[in-house]
């Protein structure tokens, strides 16, 4: 992995930084992996041609979410089957509930994750 934060606008530095996570072909289609970006656990996804971030943990009782089960845009939790959206983190069965989500972008071969004020 490449420890390297590239911004988005070089000129711009209020902008947030970009972190490499993995590269394309790095994680197979319909699956996850789990990436440490900052202080956190990042599950990136591949779903349907698309890369997607959102926080690894389930709020329920911790478990992966880059180890769940992909259906659709839902990753379903290794545990207890909890659904997540992999597009805006909303639990499924109560969309008030939900986990973080994380800007991806595709820089050549780099999945980059945008990181957050945490």
């Amino acid at each position: 992995m490449n420890d390297d934060v590239t911004p988005l606008f070089p000129d711009d530095p209020n902008e947030r930084p970009f972190v490499t996570v993995a590269r394309v072909g790095d994680i197979p289609e319909g699956q996850g992996r789990a990436y440490a970006v900052g202080k956190r656990m990042v599950a990136v996804f591949f779903n349907e041609g698309k890369y997607f971030a959102i926080d690894d943990f389930c709020p329920h009782q911790g478990a992966s979410l880059a180890e769940g089960y992909i259906d659709g845009c839902a990753i379903a939790c290794p545990w207890h089957h909890w659904r997540f959206s992999i597009s805006d983190g909303s639990w499924l069965d109560n969309p008030k509930i939900g986990v973080d989500t994380f800007v991806v972008r595709v820089v050549n071969d780099q999945i980059q994750i945008q990181l957050t004020d945490e």
